[in-house]
């Protein structure tokens, strides 16, 4: 109980902070709760006329200091509130909320999607929206007093984030910023670069999480704590029971292994199986740990968990629950057609749904998407298995999160989660105001250390870095707006330059540091028979002239399975010597004789039917035997496969060839005879004075480590010379690419093609404008058009495989007329040291025109190229929706024929249809 004398200090205290700060005293009669120190001050510094940066962790309530902007403005009156999100996921979530406190009049919403009283005192909208508002000189700017930037961490993003540093860069200085961010470790230096380029930004950072998180390991059945206590957890302590246990767990895999033998079935130790998936969320329930969200780094994967629970007969809801999610399920597949529902799985959808399992994923329809998080957020739905996607997402806090590998694909390779992405990842549990603590779970197995996992749990390294370069749409706008030589001025003033800038200080003192190195250890190895510097640089061009001869030799091998491919006909039969498919195998189709590597559809002996391509082979294709193949072969039907499987066996060949495996012919790197040049250099070696010194493979071990150490240097030397001033230096580029094309126009600014391309927004900005102002689409149907468009945008899941066909006629002409244009561009960016424009893919074109063409679903999603099954629902509306916004932009678009633009609006109008007409609720 405090006295009356604290009780008159207290409340004069607040008296003085009432009258200091009455806007923010009214926010919080509105919100109805006390704000955290963070949020007061960040709300604080905002009422007092600064912008701010707040960095919180996620869940920790960021956003109410968005919110107190919008009651700003509202509050002043003649003064708007841009709110900007990510994605649109977020903005229509954002909109809801703002609705339900101001009412609809005050509030609308601008997507790519939805336009929706545009004029209100506050708007919520994509960034995307704003920037283009920026730089079309929107009248709706009039009277923008705040902008919050929710994610601003986005503006890492690889392909997005230059839209953030466009926006902070562009917004007028009389508008205050209210940056929103996830806990960065260099958010000193991002909130140097916004003082520079928006004036007084205050940082407020918290890395107070509202509901603490405990770190824990399942080793098989049993669960453990990651650390002993706090304390622990502060000095990466790992909790020597979890170790100890991990061990023993190592020891009986081991000795499991050895009993079972390297001959146990076909040569295959007996490997680690991880708990099932039904069994973890079953360990979870009986530790009164759910909802919780399980994430799995595969779409395959999140589907096969929800069937794997499934079949195991799990249960997770009552009968209330169940019919309250098949309502919410019901309601937003509405609009869907019954036929397409059938296609799309809903029916084994809504079974997982109603037993409280699902999975969360890019590849579902968004419908079902939304299903899944409504359920999910009013603790319907138990267990949610989500890629990392949902991490990035909306609102969905669990009570627990399960990470069951550390390892995911970035899109390239296979690569370790970073600190930032655990924590991110992490962040999900723990809901505030529901739940008392949060719980992260990590799947031991024997490659995750619980040490190393301890380091990912305690380190708070997410360092933001910038993704922002110059393309061609930033730089017509750039010039059209503020001239050549202030737009460069302003690209030197973006992030990315502030923190190349910072960096060459950090890698010239390095290369000094190299250098004095490289000294130290030039005196260590140094020789008295002689220079070993020399005899050393003999030793490295030896194995240069090797290493270039086997990449040679690997070339030429290349080249022969390319064209004995090629030459396969239907019926003959090889071996396929290696990979998952390895075996006899009877060609059902020959390689097609278009774009990209040769792939013959076969049939091989364990009766998998698919195409093959040179990676199969380590060398030339040797034709076996030649079978008939029935005339009609369907390799659909599994009975018709069974037969000619059948066929294969019966010629008798050894399925694995008597170990002759990737043959080595004429020319083919093997040892025919010492390669000229090496022998010279060989015996200029062993001639050489240091080749006698006793002490000479040490001698080698210094200048190894030099040479190494120089080949760093040098490397880095580059790095500075290319940092300083490369965006300007990029942007000339660009410019000079526009200027040949006559986008721009010298001294004089924009042309009219180029205030086109300026109203073009696709990551193949100049692509398309190109194809407008050649006339690429004219003259074909909307069908047709809508199908040829959707290459520019498109790209495969899956690199470097054979090129998709595309349907005969008008299409095929625009379509190798369009990879005509690309090449041209390509050169001309060559020559200018660019790579901007990405090759165009004509894997969606087939889909595309059967859907405006008003095929029903199934055989859409079927027609799509380089999927091991049908294509994924949700990668379908994505894409389709993506081919809308771009014709919508060739609607409006001036360099486009008036015939072109008509085409484009009935193009419209046969692809908003079915799956692709549904609108989240709004």
């Amino acid at each position: 109980m405090t006295s009356p004398a604290e009780r008159y200090a207290d409340s004069k205290r607040r008296a003085a902070r009432q009258a200091e700060f009455p806007a923010l005293e009214d926010f919080m009669l509105d919100v109805g709760f006390d704000l955290d120190d963070f949020q007061r001050s960040a709300c604080e510094s905002l009422e007092r006329g600064s912008g701010v940066l707040v960095c919180a962790p996620t869940g920790a309530g960021k956003t109410v200091v968005g919110e107190f902007a919008v009651h700003l403005a509202l509050r002043a009156g003649e003064r708007k509130c841009f709110y900007t999100t990510p994605i649109k996921a977020l903005s229509n979530q954002k909109y809801h909320d703002l609705v339900e406190r101001y009412g609809p009049d005050k509030v609308g919403l601008l997507t790519g999607d939805n336009v929706i009283n545009g004029d209100a005192p506050v708007v919520v909208m994509t960034t995307e929206v704003l920037r283009n508002m920026l730089y079309s000189g929107s009248a709706a700017l009039k009277g923008l007093a705040y902008v919050v930037m929710d994610e601003v961490h986005y503006l890492a993003d690889r392909f997005r984030g230059a839209v953030w540093e466009e926006v902070i860069i562009h917004l007028p200085s009389s508008v205050h910023l209210v940056s929103l961010s996830a806990t960065v470790s260099n958010y000193e230096e991002f909130a140097d670069w916004l003082v520079t380029v928006r004036g007084e930004t205050e940082v407020v950072v918290s890395e107070h999480r509202p509901v603490p998180l405990w770190q824990h390991m399942l080793v098989g059945r049993r669960m453990f704590d990651l650390f002993h206590d706090a304390d622990a957890a502060r000095k990466h302590d790992v909790h020597p029971e979890l170790l100890r246990y991990a061990r023993e767990m190592e020891r009986r895999i081991e000795m499991t292994g050895r009993s079972y033998g390297p001959g146990h079935k076909g040569g295959r130790s007996r490997r680690w199986q991880p708990p099932p998936r039904a069994e973890v969320v079953d360990r979870l329930e009986r530790s009164g740990l759910l909802p919780a969200i399980l994430f799995i780094f595969s779409r395959a994967g999140c589907d096969a968990a929800v069937q794997q629970c499934l079949a195991a007969g799990m249960r997770l809801t009552d009968a209330d629950e169940r019919a309250e999610i098949r309502r919410i399920a019901e309601a937003k597949v509405a609009s869907i057609p019954r036929e397409d529902l059938s296609v799309l799985g809903y029916w084994e959808w809504l079974d997982g749904l109603e037993r409280g399992v699902a999975a969360h994923h890019a590849g579902m329809l968004p419908a079902f998407k939304e299903a899944v998080e409504e359920c999910f957020v009013n603790g319907l739905v138990k267990a949610v298995f989500a890629t990392e996607t949902l991490a990035l997402g909306i609102n969905m806090p669990a009570r627990c999160v399960v990470l069951e590998r550390l390892v995911k694909y970035n899109g390239e390779a296979h690569v370790d989660l970073t600190p930032g992405e655990y924590t991110q990842l992490t962040g999900r549990a723990g809901r505030r105001g529901i739940d008392v603590e949060g719980h992260a779970v990590v799947l031991w197995s024997p490659e995750v250390d619980p040490r190393h996992v301890a380091g990912l749990a305690s380190t708070r390294t997410y360092p933001l870095r910038s993704s922002f370069r110059p393309s061609y749409n930033m730089a017509v706008n750039l010039v059209g707006t503020v001239g050549a030589d202030q737009a460069r001025d302003l690209l030197e003033s973006s992030f990315a330059q502030f923190q190349a800038d910072r960096s060459v200080v950090g890698l010239a003192r390095q290369v000094q540091r190299n250098v004095e190195t490289m000294e130290t250890y030039g005196e260590d190895g140094a020789c008295h028979h002689g220079d070993f510097d020399e005899y050393f640089g003999i030793r490295v061009a030896i194995a240069d002239r090797e290493r270039s001869l086997a990449r040679q030799g690997a070339n030429q091998r290349r080249a022969e399975a390319v064209s004995s491919l090629e030459r396969l006909k239907a019926g003959e039969v090889i071996r396929v010597p290696q990979g998952r498919r390895a075996g006899l195998a009877v060609v059902l189709e020959p390689a097609d004789g278009g774009f990209g590597e040769p792939r013959p559809l076969v049939l091989t002996q364990d009766r998998w039917a698919g195409r093959i391509s040179p990676a199969d082979f380590p060398g030339q294709v040797e034709v076996l035997e030649r079978i008939r193949v029935p005339k009609h072969f369907n390799h659909r039907s599994p009975a018709a496969r069974r037969d000619l499987a059948a066929q294969i066996s019966a010629t008798g060949l050894d399925r694995h060839g008597g170990g002759r495996r990737g043959r080595r012919g004429a020319g083919g790197g093997g040892h025919s005879g010492e390669d000229a040049e090496i022998a010279l250099l060989k015996v200029r070696m062993r001639q050489h004075p240091c080749h006698a010194c006793p002490e000479r493979e040490e001698h080698a071990r210094w200048a190894e480590r030099r040479h190494r150490l120089q080949r760093d240097t040098e490397a880095l030397r580059d790095k500075v010379a290319g940092r300083t001033g490369s965006l300007a230096r990029t942007f000339d580029q660009v410019c000079a690419v526009l200027t040949e094309r006559g986008y721009l126009a010298g001294d004089s600014g924009v042309t009219e093609a180029g205030r086109m391309l300026g109203r073009i927004w696709s990551e193949a900005d100049l692509l398309v404008a190109e194809c407008l102002q050649q006339g690429v689409w004219d003259g074909l149907d909307p069908e047709e058009l809508a199908a040829a468009v959707s290459m520019v945008l498109y790209e495969s899941r899956r690199e470097g495989d054979d090129r998709a066909s595309v349907p005969k006629g008008p299409i095929t002409e625009a379509v190798d007329a369009c990879t005509k244009l690309w090449g041209e561009i390509a050169a001309d960016e060559s020559a200018h040291g660019l790579t901007l424009t990405r090759e165009p893919d004509p894997g969606f074109v087939w889909p595309m025109f059967r859907w405006a063409r008003g095929e029903p679903l199934a055989k859409v999603l079927a027609s799509g190229h380089n999927y091991d099954a049908d294509m994924p629902a949700g990668d379908f509306v994505r894409w389709a929706r993506q081919v809308l916004d771009l014709l919508g932009q060739i609607r409006e678009a001036s360099a486009a024929s008036a015939e072109v633009r008509d085409t484009a609006r009935k193009a419209i109008k046969a692809v908003n249809r079915g799956v692709l007409a549904y609108q989240g609720e709004l």
